[in-house]
């Protein structure tokens, strides 16, 4: 009865705070405004510095033709072997660079190294924005055990807000069904809280940056 009782009460007082309208009590708050302080240094420089940061690897390409170049580099120097591919965008590129690799469904369980691309690069936090709308969806920033991000300088923004704004606009409320943010590779000290990485998706995370204020961006569509 005293629980029934008092129970009572709280719901009394919930909805006479219901009924009963307060004023705001901080009427005048900008909550518009950033609570960063400023950049100082450009964008693709801000997101290199952080990238690095939290142990990812970043290579800036003046043109695709670079890009391709480092990339080949890459492969042969670290003995990568066939990259994993299944967006038709990056095809036409590895293609026409002499890149093999493979893009059947079944092979990404056995791939050691991806190559997607992404909606955003978020320079103050040194993160990569992805989503379900970019081809394979999201398995295979996961599966491998080395992904590799092409992202363009057009494609920089300074903080998520930009990058969630930037994403609404693009799909106009068909929204994907997934949005995530990759911060580095993966990694957990959930035991003994010893660092251990490659948790839960790549061991290693490689952001390939194409310069393309000077050349043209077939990819996006932005």
């Amino acid at each position: 009865m005293e629980e029934s009782t008092s129970r009572e009460k709280i719901l009394k007082k919930v909805r006479d705070a219901l009924i009963e309208k307060t004023e705001v009590p901080y009427p005048i708050i900008d909550q518009d405004s950033s609570v960063y302080k400023e950049l100082t240094e450009p964008l693709d420089v801000t997101f290199a510095e952080e990238l690095v940061r939290i142990a990812g690897k970043f290579v800036y390409c003046e043109s695709e033709d670079e890009f391709i170049g480092n990339l080949k580099s890459f492969i042969l120097d670290k003995d990568w072997g066939v990259l994993f591919c299944q967006d038709p965008n990056l095809h036409r590129m590895l293609k026409a660079g002499g890149i093999p690799f493979e893009a059947h469904s079944e092979a990404i369980l056995e791939a050691r190294i991806g190559i997607t691309r992404c909606e955003y690069l978020i320079a103050r936090l040194g993160t990569i924005m992805v989503s379900s709308r970019l081809s394979p969806g999201r398995k295979i920033t996961v599966y491998p055990e080395i992904h590799l991000v092409l992202g363009y300088t057009s494609q920089l923004v300074p903080d998520l807000k930009q990058a969630l704004a930037g994403v609404k606009k693009k799909y106009r409320g068909n929204y994907p069904s997934m949005i995530s943010l990759i911060a580095g590779p993966s990694r957990t000290a959930d035991i003994e809280k010893t660092l251990v990485m490659g948790a839960h998706g790549p061991k290693e995370l490689y952001v390939f940056l194409i310069d393309d204020a000077t050349t043209s961006n077939e990819l996006n569509n932005r």
